[in-house]
């Protein structure tokens, strides 16, 4: 009788245990070949586990091709998560359910939503039932427009998980980047900030660039990673910045000279000269010169450094005080901007 209980017991945890794990995503997916990009990246950026913890939910997959095309413009693996997490319906929608919606539409939250990253209702998708028997999905937040459609269902297990594929990503300007920096700054971030007389003297050359040129140019000085002055130190280089697109590089090379640190790209060498802020994940430092993009200027004799650039300024450890460092560059507005901009969505990680 012991036996028995014994075994009976093992039989119940066993079921119990099948019960809480009643889906798995990734094994869902492996199903279908078309999908494997997606699923890698359910993967990889954990929401497959996320999915897997969860009862009623809907997965939106997209196939190989609307991947590649994502990532093709080369996204941190934050911003991937934020999108994919837009995929994913807090509810179960079936294919008989998703073309009988009551009143022909409904608003599902997705996990997007339940991160708590998304502003307002950014994190709901909305799904109406279209002439024609089309399904369109679209992002709440876009105005209306719904061009996304359903195609088919992948898988279904009522009323567990449901598995559909979509036409193509939906996608909000806030989850694919433009919605704060410090969405893509997981590891951190270092500023390089030129002191007032080498960027007044630039400043005729910066407002010959386009729109978009001014931001690389700006976006060029801040590194998405925390790097301590020892750490530069120790670890000589090519950089990627704020910048870096793919083929636009907009990288610069970090070397020692001597005790010093320098930046160096084809046409400017600047040097560290001063900390401002140096707290993880946060460092801002002053540079004796503004260094050039090779993506936006051609090789050239650096810009002269100022006489009194040589001066260690004074290291600042307080984050209020480096906001009244920055706030002292008046002359060059949009220089403070940025880095202001960057050192206020930090100072939020810093608390």
């Amino acid at each position: 009788m012991q036996l028995s209980a014994v075994v009976f017991i093992l039989l119940l945890l066993s079921s119990a245990a099948t019960l809480s794990n009643a889906h798995n995503i990734t094994r869902l997916l492996a199903k279908h070949p078309a999908f494997s990009t997606f699923n890698h990246y359910l993967t990889i950026t954990h929401l497959a586990a996320e999915i897997n913890r969860r009862t009623t939910i809907t997965v939106c997959a997209v196939d190989n091709a609307a991947m590649s095309e994502l990532l093709s413009k080369h996204p941190s693996i934050h911003t991937i998560k934020n999108i994919l997490s837009l995929h994913v319906l807090l509810d179960y929608f079936g294919a008989k359910k998703l073309h009988q919606i009551t009143n022909g539409t409904a608003l599902a939250a997705t996990m997007f939503q339940a991160t708590g990253s998304a502003p307002g209702s950014a994190g709901f998708v909305n799904i109406t039932d279209m002439k024609g028997g089309k399904v369109a999905l679209g992002p709440e937040d876009n105005g209306g427009s719904l061009d996304v459609y359903f195609v088919k269902s992948l898988e279904e297990v009522p009323y567990n998980i449901s598995v559909i594929q979509i036409s193509k990503l939906i996608v909000l300007d806030y989850t694919n980047g433009d919605y704060g920096l410090e969405d893509n700054l997981d590891g951190g971030l270092t500023v390089f900030c030129p002191l007032d007389d080498p960027f007044k003297a630039f400043l005729p050359r910066f407002k010959n660039l386009t729109a978009a040129g001014k931001t690389s140019f700006l976006e060029f000085f801040g590194v998405p990673v925390y790097q301590s002055l020892s750490t530069l130190k120790s670890n000589n280089g090519l950089m990627n910045t704020l910048a870096t697109d793919g083929a636009n590089k907009f990288d610069f090379t970090v070397q020692n000279d001597g005790e010093d640190v320098t930046l160096k790209t084809k046409s400017t060498t600047a040097k560290i000269t001063g900390t401002l802020i140096d707290e993880q994940p946060v460092a801002v430092y002053t540079i004796n010169k503004v260094l050039l993009p090779k993506e936006l200027f051609k090789a050239e004799a650096p810009t002269p450094a100022p006489a009194h650039a040589q001066r260690k300024p004074q290291m600042h450890q307080n984050p209020v005080r480096v906001r009244t460092c920055l706030q002292h560059h008046q002359t060059h507005q949009q220089m403070h901007q940025l880095t202001t901009q960057l050192i206020k969505q930090l100072m939020k990680m810093l608390v």
